[in-house]
């Protein structure tokens, strides 16, 4: 157990996007562990996927995967409905699925390193794709009353992330959370976190990166995903008041 469970989540029903590793699979956990019955989703030929949830399931856990690449048209779609269909409706959509096109930061002034490609990859994945879920979502929260949680980035706010376009993509999720929360009032909740570092395989960060962004942050150190689980729990479980928001989450990073 990781220490997490705050909620009784019994019944409830969730699907997380992005949810082989990192933060999506420790929000998926965590909201297993609550007593939610959980869609996990993973690229179909990402081999992390089916072993999370069998993992889990191992332990007791209502929990089912939910494969499909996020930002293709149709694919997505298809991905939402199955797994709506699956779990029996659904209470929470958290939109964590994304991707910095890249292994390693491209400064912004090396413009000549960022390709049309990318910007395609990013904004399909990072946006769309983001878009997409929640629209196919929609009536199955307005139904429940649930909520949505989107994931976005100390990037959003002006800093520089792995590249230009990722950083714009998260601003516009940003952006894009206030509209959901206006056009989903009064039935379903919109809200996002905007992590910071994150201690994970997201970027292969050398032992020098990762030391100066625990020296930069006011806290000294780097958040694990159970540390932005607990606050996609809250966002979602933990109030009823609070929508349209984006709470950094980074450790005074920012600071």
């Amino acid at each position: 157990m990781t220490g997490l469970v705050r909620y009784d989540l019994s019944g409830r029903r969730a699907l997380v996007t992005g949810a082989a590793s990192g933060i999506g699979l420790g929000t998926a956990t965590a909201l297993a562990e609550a007593g939610a019955r959980v869609a996990i989703n993973h690229l179909a030929d990402d081999p992390r996927g089916p072993q999370a949830v069998a993992a889990l399931c191992a332990k007791g856990f209502d929990v089912i995967g939910a494969p499909g690449k996020v930002g293709v048209a149709g694919e997505t779609e298809r991905m939402v409905e199955t797994a709506i269909d699956e779990l029996g409706g659904l209470d929470l959509l958290v939109n964590n699925a994304g991707t910095p096109a890249t292994r390693t930061t491209i400064p912004a002034a090396r413009l000549d390193l960022v390709t049309d490609d990318m910007w395609e990859q990013i904004f399909s994945t990072n946006l769309v794709g983001m878009f997409r879920c929640s629209k196919v979502a929609a009536p199955a929260l307005k139904q429940a009353r649930g909520s949505i949680v989107n994931t976005a980035s100390i990037a959003a706010l002006g800093l520089m992330g792995s590249s230009i376009p990722y950083s714009a993509s998260k601003a516009a999720v940003v952006n894009m959370t206030r509209n959901l929360a206006r056009g989903l009032a009064p039935d379903v909740r919109v809200n996002a976190i905007a992590p910071g570092a994150v201690d994970s395989t997201w970027l292969e960060w050398s032992n020098q990166q990762r030391e100066a962004q625990v020296e930069r942050s006011l806290l000294k150190r780097i958040g694990t995903p159970a540390d932005y689980a607990k606050v996609i729990l809250f966002l979602a479980f933990g109030t009823e008041i609070i929508t349209g928001e984006t709470v950094v989450v980074d450790a005074g990073l920012t600071l």
